[in-house]
């Protein structure tokens, strides 16, 4: 069964609310509907893709085959020749600066003398008919010198004979961070790690449209998570200034991450002044996967030492990150790797190395977790090795050295807000487990593994919860196999198994993320707030920049407007650059930022309305003699600091959110199938906004945590991907999310908002670690790379017994 439980942490209390809204039912608290929810799953919501002008012409984009190739010359002459084309442009058509980024500008607009990734952009088309767009972007002939690609990144890294991707060389950033001196300790785990390239697989691919206007600049409407920063790069590529590049956002079918930088804005752009008319692009499903960023696929050593009790005396932690092509947001996930590196533990002792790398593979950059999804696969790992090492169950390890309000991290941050993690993993391990199902033994039973992992010894056993294990040799009774539903077993109604050879296992998995931008960004929001009397009835006009991707970031800002204006009646303007920037939606910020910035906005226009109201007077009959008032304010978190480059100390973090999760995962030991039978998680959000649309973050997070432990992964060899489409990237569908207990803190944290803390990313970092730890006590096996496919269980390697590589002095 599923369910979700929201309540303060003992001891603590929930934030009342502000103003004259408070208790509205539509306000701050609420479980308040999306505006967009019934649009949506009735198929009628306009995504970007869905824009039309009668007058529009369609682009297309012809990209390099090669991951490293110099360009010797580009024929458009066989593309200009074919009737419908009105435009073929390449980099010498870029009217203004041929390069961008977000934070480096160095990647071209369009390839000019090389490619330096498969699918890189080399010229682009408009025509009348979006096929003969195409047809025309194949007919281009391009002549291609094929070049060494580099792919290794540890050979990028560290080997002085590697060529460079770049001039200056292949290290993008390194982030040392240095604590104390003293790494002995009696017990010592030492791992390598593996995290594979994650799409961001959102359903809608990139799309916009290019509309040129009289005053020569351009106005584009698209999906994307950062109209402004897009727009600071989009201009100076058009040669335009800012103010003539207007961004509006259009609607937006998943983001992730994937639509930080940009993809087809440029280009679009360029072929509208072109060619006069509006231009709409439109990647189909196998381009998409070349037109955006992935997560960065990281190789990680770690080696942990802790007294015989269990207690943490040093981390020393290797993390390399594949940045492929160009920078992207190479740096910020370097940051977040390294700065949260050891998770949410007390060490008294670290020595991290981060990385970030060029290479010739995909380019890579924001994903939901951004480097803190692959740093916690790794600790987590090693937690669950170390507890093995020292006689302890997984979750008294991490109680043992779990973190709280006054704790320290690896970079000397103190943690100045509710940190109850002991807590919440008691709470995750007390809660009841899914019934075992007895099954009948068949022919092919394996026997149980070695070590804590042990099984019960008949066919299908069931590993018993590793936080407190019984005796294992208990035989279940057996069921008639015809009392087994199929969609219960791992390969579901392909009948791969009746319940032979299936075992069962229980991780656990704990992750810490920063919310908000870091390291010194001039992190802010702005919001501009209007109050005025429509149809004899006050109504709110809400306005920023901030984009709604999903996750329902509209629907909180009208909550905040009802709560600090009693106004019931609230409008969110659609999101464009005529009002100041909201940053990004990512880092599981815009409900802190942004709704800071509507709160204060807010706060600002009652004010105003209570100097100007007269004793006895309604809010409507104040406004229609006073008329609209209307507030703007830009909200800023408190200061962050840019990590030493030497020690990686510093403040760098605005606010930190902790999850946990455990899983429960039943698996075919011989086929190497899993069946995730249940996912709990405990995770404390300060303030609990909207407890619906937090229940769909918990589970859509631990969603691409599931994903990333066992099925996804842009699988890419000597530079070039190989599973471009939805057919071959695979992702969990309803048949593969388990039921989930959901249990939510709510201790605010007096630095934020109302008190609230980000909520969509943490649960993306603790699921997949739990989900690896439960294969592996399922099937005895180390596991030291996600996602864990099928043959590297029923074709893996060592049992647990004692883990490579540790050892007890």
């Amino acid at each position: 069964m599923s369910g979700t439980e929201t309540r303060p942490d003992r001891g603590q209390s929930r934030e009342r609310g502000h103003g004259p809204g408070v208790g509205h039912d539509l306000g701050v608290g609420r479980s308040v509907p999306r505006p967009d929810g019934t649009l949506k799953v009735t198929g009628e919501f306009a995504y970007s893709s869905d824009l039309y002008l009668a007058d529009m012409v369609w682009g297309a984009t012809l990209r390099g085959p090669h991951p490293s190739a110099r360009i010797r010359s580009v024929d458009v002459g066989p593309a200009l020749a074919m009737p419908g084309v009105l435009a073929v442009l390449t980099w010498e058509d870029v009217p203004g600066e041929l390069f961008y980024g977000l934070d480096r500008r160095d990647q071209p607009v369009l390839a000019a003398d090389r490619v330096r990734y498969q699918g890189e952009p080399v010229a682009i088309v408009a025509a009348d008919h979006p096929e003969r767009a195409r047809r025309a972007a194949a007919a281009i002939v391009v002549d291609y010198e094929v070049t060494e690609a580099v792919t290794d990144p540890r050979r990028a890294a560290f080997d002085p004979s590697c060529p460079a991707v770049h001039e200056g060389g292949n290290v993008v950033r390194h982030q040392p961070v240095r604590v104390g001196g003293d790494f002995t300790a009696p017990v010592v785990v030492t791992g390598e790690y593996e995290v594979g390239m994650q799409d961001q697989a959102f359903l809608g691919p990139e799309s916009g449209l290019a509309v040129p206007a009289e005053d020569g600049g351009v106005d584009l409407f698209v999906a994307t998570q950062w109209l402004h920063v897009d727009r600071d790069q989009i201009a100076p590529c058009l040669g335009l200034p800012p103010e003539l590049v207007r961004l509006t956002l259009a609607g937006v079918g998943g983001a992730f991450g994937a639509r930080e930088d940009l993809s087809m804005q440029v280009h679009a752009c360029m072929l509208a002044l072109r060619t006069g008319r509006p231009v709409k692009m439109v990647y189909g499903r196998q381009e998409s996967f070349f037109g955006h960023v992935h997560r960065h696929p990281a190789r990680m050593r770690y080696e942990h030492g802790a007294d015989r009790d269990g207690r943490l005396r040093y981390v020393r932690a290797e993390i390399l990150l594949d940045g492929g092509a160009y920078c992207s947001s190479t740096p910020a996930v370097v940051g977040n790797a390294a700065s949260l590196g050891v998770g949410p533990y007390e060490v008294p002792n670290v020595w991290i190395d981060a990385y970030g790398v060029y290479t010739n593979n995909p380019p890579c950059g924001a994903m939901r977790g951004f480097g803190a999804v692959q740093a916690c696969f790794a600790y987590e790992s090693q937690m669950d090795r170390l507890a093995e090492a020292c006689g302890l169950s997984p979750v008294e390890i991490r109680v043992r050295n779990a973190v709280s309000q006054g704790s320290r991290l690896a970079t000397g941050q103190v943690i100045d807000s509710p940190a109850p993690l002991a807590g919440m993993l008691r709470e995750l391990a007390a809660m009841p487990l899914p019934p075992e199902p007895s099954r009948t033994a068949g022919p092919a039973a394996v026997p149980p593994p070695a070590g804590p992992a042990r099984a019960a010894a008949v066919t299908v056993t069931s590993v018993p919860d590793p936080a407190s294990v019984p005796d294992p040799g208990a035989a279940a009774t057996p069921d008639p196999p015809d009392l087994l539903d199929l969609l219960d077993l791992p390969g579901g109604v392909a009948q791969t198994t009746h319940g032979e050879g299936v075992r069962r296992g229980v991780g656990y998995g704990v992750g810490i993320k920063n919310i908000c931008f870091s390291e010194g960004f001039d992190d802010h929001s702005t919001a501009r707030v209007r109050v005025e009397l429509l149809g004899g009835e006050p109504h709110v006009l809400v306005r920023t920049a901030a984009a709604e991707v999903g996750q329902g970031l509209v629907t909180v800002q009208e909550q905040i407007a009802r709560t600090e204006l009693g106004v019931e009646r609230v409008t969110v303007a659609q999101a464009d650059t005529t009002v100041g920037s909201a940053g990004s939606t990512s880092a599981s910020r815009q409900s802190y930022v942004t709704g800071g910035a509507v709160r204060a906005a807010c706060r600002a226009v009652r004010e105003r309305l209570e100097a100007l109201r007269v004793d006895g007077e309604t809010l409507a009959e104040t406004l229609e003699r006073t008329g609209a008032v209307e507030e703007t304010r830009v909200y800023r978190h408190r200061p962050t600091f840019p990590m030493d480059p030497v020690t990686g100390q510093g403040d760098s973090h605005a606010q930190l959110a902790l999850c946990v999760h455990r899983a429960v995962v039943d698996v075919d030991v011989e086929l190497g199938l899993v069946k995730v039978v249940e996912l709990a998680a405990v995770q404390d959000v300060g303030r609990v906004l909207n407890p619906i649309a937090l229940e769909g973050q918990i589970h859509g997070g631990s969603a691409q945590g599931l994903g990333l432990a066992l099925m996804e992964e842009v699988q890419v060899t000597d530079g070039r991907v190989l599973n471009p489409s939805f057919t071959d990237y695979l992702i969990p569908t309803i048949l593969d999310m388990p039921p989930m207990r959901v249990s939510v803190l709510a201790n605010p944290d007096p630095h934020a908002p109302y008190g609230l803390r980000g909520a969509g990313e943490p649960p993306t970092l603790s699921s997949t670690p739990a989900v690896a730890a439960a294969v592996r006590a399922a099937t005895g096996l180390r596991l030291p790379r996600v996602p864990i496919r099928p043959h590297d269980i029923a074709m893996g390697g060592s049992r647990y017994g004692n883990w490579a590589g540790d050892r007890s002095l």
